[in-house]
């Protein structure tokens, strides 16, 4: 901005203009952003804005606060009228609007959060486009081969597999008892053996189950 289009609100107009108008928004604000609000109403150039801000903090007509190297300017609220108590409850009830939109705009946020985080998890279009080809090429070799399964012909009767499930039945049943009875003989001749189970069943050369991972099946 040029000199001379700072003159129609320099000095005493510029300092009266900041003054009205921080008291009028009575929020803090920098050189630099009191200058971009006012320059186009008012015609004021950034220099004449830092000097009347400057020259107001020093009569004590606004407050100044230093953060690094820049400053901001605020009006002194105790040159400020008391506000009414109408005027009081009026503020209280716009805190309280502020506030409660304030709180459905952050359940809002949180929903539109989860919905993304849904979005996000879930595949994409051409990911679901594969794997559906995948479960058609899945679907296509079971069936195949559940033709060629119905189509062998040595299959099981139901008969065969009766007796082929009664016959195990029989045999793991022996096998209980058998394993139960070598299990009490041998308990009983340990309890008369200096050694350890472990060097009797070396000696003797006994192999167990166990020594083979070999697990009986469930009784049915």
């Amino acid at each position: 901005m040029s000199k001379g289009r700072e003159g129609p609100a320099a000095g005493g107009g510029a300092a009266a203009v900041l003054l009205r108008y921080l008291r009028e928004q009575n929020r803090p604000y920098s050189a630099q952003d009191a200058f971009g609000n006012l320059q186009r109403e008012h015609g004021l150039g950034k220099a004449a804005v830092v000097k009347a801000l400057e020259q107001l903090a020093q009569q004590g007509h606004i407050r100044e606060k230093a953060y690094g190297k820049q400053k901001i300017y605020f009006a002194d609220q105790e040159q400020l009228p008391a506000a009414s108590d109408a005027e009081l409850r009026g503020l209280d009830g716009e805190i309280a609007a502020l506030s409660a939109k304030v709180q459905a705009l952050q359940q809002s946020c949180r929903q539109m959060e989860a919905e993304l985080k849904d979005l996000n998890s879930s595949m994409t279009t051409p990911e679901m486009a594969r794997e559906v080809e995948g479960l058609r090429k899945d679907c296509a070799s079971y069936v195949e081969k559940l033709e060629r399964i119905k189509s062998a012909t040595n299959h099981v009767t139901p008969e065969e597999k009766e007796k082929v499930c009664s016959e195990q039945k029989l045999y793991c049943k022996e096998w209980r008892r058998r394993k139960r009875m070598a299990t009490e003989l041998l308990e009983a001749i340990l309890e008369g053996y200096p050694k350890s189970k472990k060097q009797f069943f070396e000696e003797v050369g006994i192999e167990t189950d166990e020594d083979h991972n070999i697990t009986l099946p469930a009784a049915v």
